[in-house]
Order: structure tokens, then sequence, then C-alpha cells
């Protein structure tokens, strides 16, 4: 846990695993105070330095929380601090929302407040608005990072043109860039490898994977029963649920998913998960977050938890090592389509060069280097 590296080309310095604390103040499915402190102890104990939420988890009191615990802990210069703003954070006007240029302000003003802190290490645009063009987007985050109310910033669920472009006007109008990607990222869901990890390995931006796990499906306890809530409604986290309901499991609740993972596919992905967790002899969890973390690009992995035993659980999968056969496995059972035009990259190059064998510059230094 303590293996720390930069995040994408950066200076900012991130343990390999960071907590997400969208369980905070969640209600029915999250923690309530004493829990996420506990969770916040446990992970900080162990070397962690990464805690990410955002302004609309449970319409702001995760941020409240965190902010208490920063203050009570007194270790907020030795943490990194993320959080975003994009969803709406109040009904009935569109002001609140988006990436526009003011309500990117109000989210910072609004984080900082809830947070108690006069700084905010990481900024994430939490979603793309189809809207707002990327020069606006450019000039408001650069602004806030020469005023000091943010340091780095970078993108979660935002198309790979997108973040280009962004990147591309930073540079060459010598502006602070994004330095990584928030994006869902596991067995799951592999979408980010089409174009959004190749984008990132090309302008050095880190990625944080959130929802390893697959909203708590790779851990095995959801059945094919759960075949018949396929229809279910997704929802954005943005208020705490109700207590007095008791508690219930993650894709139960509020959240981006709804019924949507509850596919026979996805429970063959599952099958192998189970099959290769019983050959480690490891909780699925463990497992299933070892693969992503095996990833390429991957800085730091983000993992949520409503107890403390689980950050030490998922901790351990920091010490697992897949063997080729195990990671074959996996990716067979969990290989994305061949869409168009994906398919047609991997041909192989004698086919573009006249039969030929041609080695990018990227690859052959590397082979070279190795040599």
């Amino acid at each position: 846990m303590t293996d720390y590296r930069s995040f994408g080309q950066s200076g900012l310095i991130v343990s390999p695993l960071s907590l997400g604390t969208m369980t905070f103040g969640a209600g029915r499915w999250g923690s309530d105070l004493a829990e996420a402190r506990g969770i916040f102890d446990a992970y900080v104990a162990a070397g962690g330095n990464i805690i990410d939420t955002a302004d609309v988890y449970s319409g702001g009191e995760s941020e409240r929380m965190l902010g208490q615990f920063m203050r009570d802990s007194g270790l907020r210069d030795r943490l990194v601090l993320s959080t975003k703003s994009g969803f709406a954070r109040s009904q009935g006007h569109p002001l609140h929302g988006g990436n526009g240029a003011i309500n990117i302000r109000l989210g910072i003003e609004g984080s900082l407040r809830r947070l108690g802190t006069d700084r905010i290490d990481l900024y994430w645009v939490h979603v793309w608005d189809r809207t707002t063009p990327p020069e606006e987007v450019l000039r408001t985050l650069a602004a806030a990072v020469a005023r000091g109310e943010i340091l780095y910033y970078g993108f979660s669920n935002t198309p790979a043109w997108y973040v280009a472009k962004i990147a591309t006007l930073a540079a060459a109008h010598g502006l602070p860039g994004p330095i990584g990607l928030q994006n869902a990222w596991s067995l799951i869901d592999r979408g980010v490898e089409l174009d959004l990890a190749p984008m990132a390995g090309h302008f050095g931006l880190g990625i944080m994977p959130w929802s390893p796990l697959a909203g708590g499906l790779l851990t095995g306890k959801y059945g094919r029963e759960m075949l018949a809530e396929a229809g279910r409604a997704s929802a954005v986290p943005d208020r705490a649920m109700d207590v007095e309901a008791g508690k219930s499991d993650r894709l139960s609740g509020d959240n981006p998913y709804g019924g949507m993972l509850f596919t026979e596919r996805n429970f063959g992905v599952v099958e192998a998960v189970r099959e290769v967790a019983a050959e480690l002899d490891v909780p699925m969890a463990q497992a299933a977050l070892a693969w992503v973390l095996s990833r390429p690009g991957v800085s730091t992995l983000l993992i949520g938890a409503s107890r403390p035993e689980q950050v030490t659980a998922n901790i351990k999968a920091l010490e697992i090592t897949l063997s080729p056969r195990q990671q074959a496995r996996l990716h067979e059972a969990s290989a994305l389509p061949a869409l168009n035009p994906y398919f047609i990259f991997q041909l192989p190059r004698e086919v573009i060069f006249g039969g030929q064998s041609v080695q990018p510059w990227k690859e052959a230094a590397t082979s070279h280097g190795a040599a």
C-alpha cells in the first residue's frame, strides 16, 4: 500500500489504492458517521493517501463527513483530496449542473466549504455535459488552478476526443492540462480499453478506475435470479437513502448502472472470476481487483467499502499475481465484441506494410532497451 507512484505525468504522489467515499452518508446501502470514520481510519492506517468524493454524493454529506475526518485527524496535509462536479446538485434550474463556468466555479466553492479546506488537490469534471465547449472548460479549470483553489484536474465519464482536445489546447497555450481519467474499468466493463486508455497513454494521463467490482457483481453475491431485474432504471447517488428501510446491497440503491449489469454474458464473467479465485484460494473480489491493478496505465485503483474490514480485505489484492493462464482465462471470458473500426486495428501490420514487419517507435525502443 506504500508503493507510492506519480499520478500520470505529474508531481502528484498517490498510493496504489484510493478510497472512494460514495457510501459515506448513503443510508441503507452505505455508511453512517461512525462506520465511515472506521473506514477512513483503516485506509489511512494502511498507508493510503488519496481519498475521492463528489459534490453530489449523498447530497453533499460525503464531503461534509470527509471534511470532519480531516479536521479531527489532523492529516489534511498528508492526504490527497479528490472531488468532482458535473451532475446536478439541485433540481428546477440548470445552473447547478454541467461543465459551464458558472457550475464549475460554484461547485468548487461549495466543495471547499463542505470539506473545510482551502484547496482541492485533484478536481474532476464528473461527467461530460454534451454542451459546454472544451475551450470554456479549459479556461475555467486553468483559472481555478491559478487561484490556488485546485492543484490538478482530470476528467471522469468523458469521451476520449474531448479530453484529447483539452490536453492539446492546454499544451499549445501553455496552460495546465489534465493529469488523469476516472472511468469504470472492470472485467465486466472494459470499454475504456477502446479509446480512453490508449489516449491516456499518449498524453501521459494517469487512470483511476472506478467500480472495479462492477457494483459488487464480481464479488459473487448476485445470482442469475437477478436477470429479472435487468430493466431497473439507473439513478445518480445524490441523496441519502432511507436508513429506516434497513441495510441493502449496492446495486439495489441509486446507482448509475440500474439493472443493466444483470446479463447472461456478465454472469459468465462472474463464473470465470469464481474459478480463478478458487485456484488462488482468495475471495472473488481480490481476484477481480488484482486483474484491474495489472492493467497498463492504472495509477491508482478506486475502491469503496461499507465496513472497515472490507478495506483491509481489498488491500490484500495488491499481493496477488495472476498467472498468464489465469489472465488468459479472464480475458477470454470478458473480451469486448469485435466493433468497427477497432477490429481493423488488430490486423497484423504486415497486412498494411506489404508483408513486411514494422515496429512503431515506442515498441522498438522498449524491445531494444530490454535487450
